[in-house]
């Protein structure tokens, strides 16, 4: 018999000391809910929305994240390549993600907004149609990612090559073009 929560909240609640509960978790809200280096596998999170929660180093081997909320989380070294990729969806706000990793996850239509994604593992990620609005790409590692009509006109410090990336309908701002260039050595004034 598997756990079942529809529709509670869980706040402040530190799961490093309280052992969460395998099941779903259906049209949940965690807030300030500490997961830092907990092993949150084989969990089913549908429709929940995570606030000011702390899932730093959190293992989430097998979990599902089904139209899943972040805001003001921070989610730092998440191997979200882990996940189960079934129905998997995201959405992120105000969250620090650096060093975390979606290694060759399809994540379409993800939006990442005034978020921290400094040193994120997208290697082989189709991101197609996806939004980065004022995010820090800095030492974000793109390699073979799938950036067709992705939105990058207000984020920056990304550095992404054209040669080994899909970018087809990609959207950039003119100062961020020195990130499309550098790979060449070109120095733009």
């Amino acid at each position: 018999m598997t756990n079942y929560f529809d529709a509670e909240t869980f706040t402040k609640i530190d799961f490093t000391k309280t052992k969460i509960n395998k099941g779903e978790y259906d049209n949940c809200i965690f807030k300030d809910c500490n997961f830092e280096g907990i092993h949150a596998s084989n969990i089913q999170f549908v429709e929940c929305e995570f606030i000011g929660c702390n899932f730093s180093n959190t293992i989430v081997k097998d979990t599902a994240f089904k139209d899943v909320q972040f805001k003001n989380c921070k989610l730092l070294g998440v191997k979200f390549n882990e996940c189960d990729t079934f129905l998997l969806q995201f959405y992120f706000v105000d969250c620090q993600l650096q060093f975390s990793s979606f290694y060759q996850l399809k994540m379409t239509k993800t939006r990442f907004i005034n978020c921290n994604l400094q040193e994120v593992d997208f290697t082989e990620t189709n991101l197609s149609n996806s939004v980065f609005d004022n995010c820090d790409v800095k030492q974000a590692i793109f390699d073979r990612t799938n950036l067709e009509k992705v939105n990058f006109t207000s984020s920056y410090n990304y550095t992404i090559n054209p040669e080994k990336n899909k970018l087809k309908g990609a959207k950039f701002s003119k100062e961020g073009v020195a990130g499309l260039l550098s790979e060449y050595g070109i120095f733009i004034e």
